[in-house]
């Protein structure tokens, strides 16, 4: 289903930080879903920018959209659901008219994102399979009928929510990529890559699988282990190597992203690549040129 447009399929870079750099104030539970939310005209500009700089795949705006957050501000389930295929219309609103191929990819961030306390980078809730399906469930439903290309199981942390996002794909009618957020060579809850890479491996409606919002010198060794384990498609979007300090809302460190290190990425046998928190869209431009 997803096509080249070069040697790689390119995609989007931090849709929150490039906001962020446009004036909007994501210090809230809600983060880049308040702008769905107050401001969807925003987000449509940014997934202009980065289909400008060279990415063929937008991610939606639905990362940390959910009912319960929603419902928080006053929304019913009715008015969630708008909002979510909404973050799928924004996408598609942005494709340039000219001949090329886009991909709207419709995130869905894990149960932790939703907290907003940092959970994504630690897993481990104390939610079993069952519980995490049932959270997942409405979400997944709702995004899948609003007819995006794929739908982005992204910065996934742990085994237990993986197995769970997986489950409810079948009969969904979108196929989707299932990315880890990974440190020292294991997801974020400690356990091995190979049996993350493994749970996708034989479910059809996982196309794509690989890692997002990690430090990008994780990327060559996972990339390559995504593709011996499952021999599909593999997908790298790391963050900018800085660290997420979850009690100040602030990143820390110094970037180590470069788009020269994409080559790599490639070698190492990924096919569609791309940037997560602090990669903007003159990141993206820089990637995309290393892949010509």
């Amino acid at each position: 289903m997803l096509a080249p447009v070069r040697n790689v399929l390119v995609t989007d870079g931090g849709l929150a930080t490039e906001l962020e750099a446009r004036g909007q104030d994501l210090s809230d539970p809600l983060w880049s879903a308040r702008v769905l939310l107050e401001q969807p005209e925003a987000i449509t500009e940014v997934h202009r920018a980065f289909f400008a700089a060279g990415a063929v795949i937008a991610t939606t705006a639905s990362y940390q959209a959910s009912f319960e957050g929603f419902a928080a501000r006053g929304l019913d389930a009715a008015q969630t659901g708008n909002l979510l295929r909404r973050s799928v219309e924004l996408a598609r609103a942005a494709e340039p008219v000219d001949g090329i191929r886009r991909y709207t990819a419709a995130s869905v961030g894990p149960y932790g994102a939703v907290l907003a306390d940092g959970s994504e980078y630690r897993g481990r809730y104390g939610l079993g399979v069952p519980e995490l399906a049932a959270w997942h469930r409405p979400r997944l439903e709702t995004l899948a009928e609003a007819g995006p290309d794929l739908l982005a199981l992204e910065t996934i942390p742990d085994l237990d929510e993986a197995d769970a996002l997986v489950r409810l794909l079948p009969g969904l009618g979108v196929p989707a990529w299932l990315s880890f957020t990974i440190a020292e060579g294991r997801t974020r809850a400690g356990q091995p890559l190979a049996e993350a890479f493994t749970l996708a491996a034989e479910v059809p409606e996982v196309v794509a699988v690989g890692v997002n919002c990690c430090a990008p010198d994780e990327v060559p060794e996972a990339v390559a282990l995504a593709a011996e384990v499952t021999g599909k498609t593999v997908v790298a979007y790391p963050n900018s190597g800085e660290g997420w300090n979850a009690e100040t809302g602030t990143w820390t460190g110094d970037s180590r992203f470069s788009a020269a290190q994409a080559r790599s990425w490639i070698e190492a046998g990924a096919g569609i690549i791309g940037g997560c928190c602090r990669i903007r869209a003159g990141d993206i431009a820089e990637l995309a040129a290393e892949c010509v």
